[in-house]
């Protein structure tokens, strides 16, 4: 079983940056694709960066803004976060699938606050 744990979160000024990290318990080349997700109240969690075998993927509203990077001998991905908007608001989950099981695989969320 895969163990995700994330850090990094917090509270920031509008047009501040935050850096979110995942570390998995296991190699992450071993996993078939890793991301963030999050889910602001009242809304359905939605993906915010993606990495895999296709690529990297982002959601529109945060191009330009965020970039996600791997440190494969640490296990580690990184979300930096730039020029972060209210709407940004939300609890961030990191997220990874199984290279050969496909099972998905959640960290238990870490609270992002962009307020002034």
């Amino acid at each position: 079983q895969v163990h995700l744990v994330e850090s990094g979160g917090g509270l920031v000024q509008p047009g501040g940056s935050l850096r979110l990290s995942c570390t998995a318990s296991s190699s992450i080349d071993r996993l078939y694709a890793m991301g963030w997700y999050r889910q602001a109240p009242g809304k359905q969690r939605e993906l915010v960066a993606s990495i895999s075998k296709s690529g990297l993927d982002y959601a529109d509203s945060v191009k330009g803004r965020f970039a996600l990077s791997r440190n494969i001998p640490k296990n580690t991905i990184d979300l930096q976060m730039n020029n972060l908007k209210p709407e940004d608001t939300a609890v961030y989950y990191c997220h990874a699938k199984g290279s050969t099981s496909r099972i998905d695989y959640w960290g238990q969320g870490t609270q992002v606050t962009v307020s002034s």
